[in-house]
């Protein structure tokens, strides 16, 4: 009896020592995501953060319930990515014109414009989830179900984003759905860029973001 006590004592340590493993390798990915918010001042970024953009209760927000957006804004990171997986969770509201929004990625400010060129992955007006060439190809790239749509597209609410940007292949995920597959075939095109958080022009708008977490890839 001593000897399978010890036995069966000795199956238990393996046991727990396997279990610790396996909880040790699925958590250590997750450390190599950083935050680009820190959640108490715009370190990092640069937009109009006197009359558009501000942070409340360590949200990012942008644009306003109670006046118009005249045109198109973005909150842009002054450091530049290139090969990432970016996770983030979006909130829109809104009351009259055009309510959208969306983040721009490996794009660039335009010099003496208020706006941004380069691919956005789109939010709101009926484009929850679609990818967009911001004032460049001016064209949707890739556009979800219209199903998708249908039974996701809700105002309001906090959604979960991810935008992965790997070479020439772009993928978008709208809470937990994947939107977007989309493979780049025109050549020429920037590799790299700045993120910017959009709140488009004409709408009495608002936009919030929180929890923006990004992995860079090789």
């Amino acid at each position: 009896m001593v000897r399978n006590s010890h036995r069966h004592h000795c199956r238990f340590r393996i046991t727990r020592s396997l279990y610790a493993f396996v909880c040790a390798v699925v958590v250590v990915p997750g450390l190599a995501a950083d935050s680009l918010f820190n959640g108490g001042n715009f370190d990092g970024w640069e937009g109009d953060i006197n009359d558009v953009w501000r942070i409340e209760n360590k949200e990012i927000v942008g644009g306003s319930l109670s006046k118009k957006q005249e045109k198109n804004n973005f909150l842009c990171t002054i450091n530049r990515y290139a090969n990432f997986d970016l996770s983030l969770r979006i909130k829109l509201s809104g009351t009259k014109g055009f309510i959208n929004s969306g983040v721009q990625f490996r794009s660039e400010r335009i010099r003496g414009s208020h706006e941004v060129a380069g691919y956005q992955a789109d939010f709101g007006a009926g484009h929850d989830g679609a990818l967009y060439d911001e004032s460049r190809r001016k064209k949707f790239l890739a556009r979800p179900p219209k199903s998708f749509l249908e039974r996701n597209s809700r105002r309001d609410e906090w959604h979960d984003y991810r935008i992965r940007a790997r070479g020439n292949h772009i993928e978008l995920w709208v809470d937990g759905i994947q939107t977007v597959d989309y493979i780049e075939v025109e050549s020429g095109l920037p590799s790299d860029g700045i993120i910017g958080l959009q709140i488009h022009g004409n709408g009495v708008a608002e936009v919030q973001f929180k929890d923006l977490m990004i992995e860079e890839l090789p």
